[in-house]
């Protein structure tokens, strides 16, 4: 099949609407209507009519509706729902695969290798997880009493999820949501709704009650806002930018509910001086160029100990030169565009600004040719920046590595840590001392040793400091997702306590 044919249509599979609430497709009911475009070519995917605050509310009451029947079942019902989940999706993963790719520009090989699988698998491990929803045993900590804790489901989970990874993230939203008891609205990105739709409808048809999974596709400034603010949703669950993130803290704090945020990210690169030079070149422009940088834990900031310093800028550079730019569906393309030409846009202007204190080593604009009519960008290493400069500290969201010197161990340690974010780190190193320190010191939400990047179902995701609080994926998301009730039954079946004493006469 050639890459023309394999284009997703999105208008026919989506003449519905794009609103997917109490099991099925319907309109939007704002009056403003939005474009998804293919960014590799700038040609508009599907129109839709935006939800609007009566879509919020309409979502949110079919959530409600759905959740003490959803929160009443067993662990071992819901498990065997999202087993059949999983088996729905695995079922759609061709499908997926190419929606995915056309409203994201993501390159046919990630989607099919990376986003679709990795969300299948996670769909496979909260099937299992469901059933582990566990407190502490009970015990007499009081010598007349027996406790124990229940861990029970919140409500109506409000989440909004962004456009970098739109499936894996409605996944990363749902799924320990919904496997704890709780009932789902999910607003994706309005650039990117296709396969959070579709995600909905693979829920009902594995069965999961109407109402459990509802999207609502629409502006962060209208449906965005309804659904953090809205009194019957218990929590929210937010992933994208910090300053975004700031907003939707000031909004869910009206209402005092519970909010999970996974926000932004400046993942540092850091390089000793004994480390594998071939594999710290090779894991940085991976980490580096990942979705075409647009991932809050993509390496952006390489600290590189002096004596390997020019030789890792000069092997990064070869190998960046050799990525292969070019259409989504075209099997041999190693990058995509970014999402959209105004994120494009955005990373020149980094760029750009970056030229006046810094040095451009390969890279810096989008490409000439059949490329330019697309959201394209060169993979870009720039290198001379200071610490405290932009480049250095701002999440720039594009396939842009900054590369810095050190000198002592500790130095490398103290620039990594060195701006607000704390979400992702690496350390390079044959020295298990020193990658040992590097795990300890470094002050992000997961720091991997010797490569960068890979994640699992298994293991938690989240942030320190400005990069928000609380877990996605594994067991520990389930603390996000539940609320604890301490229960404590009398075993004396004595009327007068001794401790009434406190209160009145005993005598």
């Amino acid at each position: 099949m050639g890459a023309a044919e394999q284009r997703f249509d999105a208008a026919g599979r989506f003449a519905g609407g794009a609103q997917y609430i109490g099991g099925r497709l319907r309109p939007g009911t704002s009056g403003r209507t939005h474009a998804v475009v293919d960014p590799a070519t700038g040609e508009e995917v599907l129109r839709y009519e935006l939800a609007g605050p009566q879509d919020v509310d309409a979502a949110v009451a079919a959530a409600e509706a759905a959740f003490p029947a959803w929160g009443g079942a067993t662990p071992g019902e819901r498990s065997d729902a999202l087993h059949r989940f999983s088996d729905a999706l695995a079922g759609r993963a061709e499908e997926l695969a190419h929606a995915e790719s056309a409203q994201c520009g993501k390159p046919i090989c990630l989607t099919t290798e990376f986003d679709v699988p990795g969300t299948v698998d996670n769909t496979a491990f909260f099937a299992g997880a469901a059933r582990h929803l566990e407190g502490r045993s009970a015990g007499e900590y009081s010598s007349d009493h027996t406790s124990y804790v229940r861990r029970e489901p919140i409500g109506v989970v409000g989440s909004v999820a962004p456009w970098n990874y739109p499936l894996q993230m409605a996944a990363w939203k749902v799924l320990p949501a919904v496997a704890a008891g709780n009932t789902v609205v999910l607003k994706p990105a309005e650039l990117t709704p296709l396969t959070s739709l579709m995600f909905a409808e693979a829920a009902t048809e594995a069965g999961i009650p109407d109402g459990v999974v509802n999207v609502v596709s629409g502006a962060g400034a209208d449906a965005g806002e309804r659904l953090v603010g809205h009194p019957a949703v218990a929590m929210t669950s937010f992933t994208g930018s910090t300053a975004v993130g700031r907003r939707v803290a000031e909004i869910a704090t009206r209402t005092v509910k519970r909010l999970h945020l996974e926000l932004g990210g400046k993942a540092p690169f850091v390089v000793f001086d004994d480390a594998n030079l071939e594999a710290a070149v090779h894991g940085a422009v991976a980490g580096a160029l990942i979705n075409s940088g647009q991932d809050c834990t993509a390496a952006t900031r390489a600290y590189v100990q002096r004596p390997l310093y020019e030789a890792f800028v000069s092997g990064v550079a070869d190998l960046m030169a050799s990525v292969r730019l070019g259409d989504p569906f075209d099997p041999a393309t190693d990058l995509g565009p970014l999402v959209s030409h105004a994120q494009r846009d955005r990373v020149a202007g980094f760029v750009e600004r970056a030229r006046t204190y810094a040095s451009v080593v390969t890279g810096g604009a989008a490409p000439a040719g059949e490329l330019a009519k697309g959201a394209y960008y060169l993979p870009t290493l720039i290198t001379g920046a200071s610490q405290g400069s932009e480049i250095v500290q701002d999440e720039v969201f594009g396939p842009v590595l900054v590369v810095l010197p050190f000198d002592s161990d500790d130095e490398g340690i103290a620039l990594a840590n060195d701006t607000p974010y704390g979400l992702a780190a690496s350390a390079w190193s044959r020295d298990v001392y020193r990658t040992g320190r590097a795990a300890r010191e470094l002050k992000a939400g997961c720091v991997w040793v010797n490569d960068h990047i890979p994640i699992v179902s298994e293991m938690p995701h989240g942030g320190y400091r400005a990069s928000g609080y609380g877990k996605d994926m594994s067991a520990y998301s389930f603390d996000e997702y539940t609320q604890i009730k301490h229960v404590m039954s009398d075993n004396t079946a004595i009327a007068r306590k001794p401790w009434h004493r406190t209160v009145f006469s005993l005598g």
